[in-house]
């Protein structure tokens, strides 16, 4: 995510906190809040997904996902 889009979440959560928002400015968060998230949780994907564990016999397994 950019970094103007960041410093823009954070604008709108400290106007919120202060005075309030629009409705147009909830609907602009809302929006922001979840790309954010898609983001966050794809780079964590990414990571998981190359992430191995070493058991003590020396062992390395991939992280599985609890899902499956």
């Amino acid at each position: 995510m950019e970094k103007e889009k960041v410093e823009r979440i954070n604008a709108l959560a400290k106007k919120q906190k202060a005075e309030g928002l629009t409705e147009e400015e909830k609907i602009e968060q809302k929006t922001l809040r979840e790309e954010y998230i898609a983001g966050f949780r794809r780079n964590l994907r990414g990571i998981l997904d190359n992430t191995y564990i070493q058991t003590p016999d020396g062992e390395k397994k991939k992280v599985e996902s609890k899902k499956q």
